[in-house]
């Protein structure tokens, strides 16, 4: 969908500032990455030129903008049983059931989680990503921001990137931890394998913190913090300090059989079957009303159950909640 043509002439207030900030500052409904890609694009010229976002203006110059957004033909819209936990003009938040793909991607163009936004509000077509601040890992559960308004989108998309929205994740890891800690190690694609990612010094900078919330025989129950938000940036992180979540061969290997566990929770850990992650808190400043905003997501049944397993009966269902939500932080 096309957008009237906006002409812009570099002034005083506009000179010696990158294009792409300025263009942000000027449509402040945009956001950043709309920016960059209309700038990319050509959607965006100087002196009828294609230049780039780092381009600093000078007086004198006339900047034209075309807004281009796409209707996302390519994802269609599909009728979706979504968990949303809150929505008003601004934001919805969901919680995510594990097995649920984000994003359609190969192989995955239908039954994404996008595909059911797309249905619940078609006008999520015209923001990047329909609106999706962050992502989860399909077979990670629990908390997700969306934007319903350009607006909305730019303003999150920007507290995100300033660590100002706080995500924390419940997980059970392989191995019994003696304390918490901070792992700070850069993230990069492994080239030997493009769907895991590894510690490499070239990489991008993750920093993932993490308390222990409950030991048990073989495994150990934590509390984690993003300050970054890598893909898949938890699992690599806990593989990488020999902690692999239980259920994710991808980090942690062939599977584990403790030694001495009793026949049930052998039986559990076998057919549990994805990473045991889950998004469970999000605190965030409401990006149109600037109220703060709270919102917590139960550990799923597969997770609870297998915790109370690993318990041998010393948790029960009424019990879990203190557990899974204490007073300490991250």
């Amino acid at each position: 969908m096309g957008h009237k043509k906006i002409i812009i002439t570099v002034d005083e207030s506009l000179a010696e500032i990158r294009i792409d900030k300025a263009i942000s500052g000027i449509l402040n409904e945009y956001s950043r990455m709309n920016i960059k890609q209309w700038i990319h694009s050509g959607n965006i010229l100087v002196n009828e030129k294609k230049v780039e976002p780092k381009t600093k203006l000078v007086i004198g110059q006339i900047i034209s903008i075309e807004p281009v957004f796409e209707n996302r033909k390519e994802t269609v819209s599909e009728s979706m049983d979504l968990n949303i936990v809150f929505e008003d003009d601004h934001i919805i938040i969901i919680n995510k059931p594990y097995g649920l793909v984000v994003h359609p991607g190969t192989g995955n163009m239908e039954g994404t989680l996008q595909n059911g936004l797309l249905y619940h509000h078609p006008a999520l077509s015209k923001l990047p990503r329909a609106g999706l601040i962050h992502r989860l890992d399909k077979n990670t559960s629990g908390l997700l921001i969306i934007a319903k308004t350009n607006l909305s989108y730019k303003i999150l998309v920007s507290d995100l990137q300033e660590r100002l929205i706080t995500r924390e994740y419940r997980a059970i890891c392989i191995g019994v931890m003696t304390s918490g800690g901070t792992v700070d190690a850069n993230l990069s694609r492994d080239p030997n394998n493009r769907i895991r990612f590894k510690i490499m010094t070239q990489g991008k900078r993750a920093v993932t913190h993490y308390r222990v919330l409950k030991k048990f025989k073989h495994h150990t129950f934590l509390g984690l913090r993003l300050e970054t938000g890598r893909t898949h940036q938890i699992r690599a992180h806990l593989s990488h300090i020999k902690y692999p979540l239980i259920g994710d061969p991808l980090y942690g290997g062939r599977f584990y059989t403790p030694k001495g566990a009793k026949e049930e929770l052998i039986t559990k850990l076998k057919y549990f079957k994805r990473q045991a992650l889950h998004a469970c808190l999000l605190l965030f400043d409401h990006p149109i009303e600037k109220k703060r905003m709270k919102f917590e997501a139960a550990l799923p049944e597969d997770m609870e159950s297998i915790l109370i397993e690993m318990s041998e009966g010393s948790l029960t269902k009424d019990s879990m909640n203190k557990l899974i939500y204490p007073e300490a932080k991250v």
